[in-house]
């Protein structure tokens, strides 16, 4: 993976769920857990087609090094927007180079 394709810096957030010790309720939040480099690429009219309906919400393509760790309850957050990570491809060579993400634009709940 060429570095200069990594030119976006995106945050990597996962869900993480508190008990309140006074009421008991369950409260759900995310919380950053890195900031990392990433390529990010808005899928492309005839990546929609070829897709068909079942890739019809992916929107966004975000790139980046290999992580352990990550997966689809992650989300990623890029200049101000959500993106819900919803699935987890690794390479097809090595498999621990680099992760393709593909994503969908949206608002989590928490």
């Amino acid at each position: 993976m060429q570095a200069g394709r990594l030119r976006h810096r995106v945050i990597l957030q996962r869900s993480v769920k508190d008990q309140s010790p006074v009421t008991g309720g369950i409260t759900e939040s995310w919380v950053d857990i890195a900031i990392i480099r990433a390529e990010v690429a808005p899928s492309s009219a005839r990546e929609f087609v070829a897709a068909m309906a079942t890739q019809s919400e992916v929107t966004t393509r975000i790139t980046i090094r290999y992580r352990s760790a990550i997966s689809s309850l992650d989300r990623i957050l890029f200049r101000g927007k959500i993106y819900n990570i919803e699935g987890v491809l690794p390479d097809p060579v090595s498999g621990r180079e680099y992760l393709t993400l593909p994503c969908s634009e949206g608002v989590n709940n928490g």
